[in-house]
């Protein structure tokens, strides 16, 4: 079947048909775009907090079975959040202005890899 639909099957040599299509707009740039490991780093703390608030979500819909047991470590739980979110914050983790924020001596992208 597949030697025969080459031999039988159409052949378009026009040039639009080897070049990409990307929604009818035309390409710019190359699609090789390289990023810096902060771009990374933002968003695998997006992620992080993303997947904390559907554990936040999960106790939200099991809130009365759990009682204040559950209401208690859910709080803890959002406590840490809170000082993990201001600890990337101190730090310049967030940041995405053009100066590199120094911490102890030290640039925030060497004290993020650590």
């Amino acid at each position: 079947m597949i030697v025969l639909s080459h031999f039988l099957g159409q052949r378009h040599r026009e040039r639009a048909t080897g070049e990409p299509y990307e929604s009818g707009m035309p390409v710019t740039g190359s699609a090789r775009v390289r990023l810096t490991a902060r771009f990374y780093l933002v968003a695998l703390c997006f992620v992080i907090f993303d997947l904390e608030a559907v554990f936040i979500f999960a106790w939200a819909v099991s809130a009365r079975e759990v009682g204040w047991a559950g209401y208690i470590e859910v709080l803890v739980f959002i406590a840490i959040l809170a000082a993990a979110l201001v600890y990337l914050w101190r730090l310049g983790a967030l940041d995405w202005g053009r100066s590199a924020r120094r911490y102890n001596g030290t640039e925030v992208n060497e004290k993020l890899a650590a």
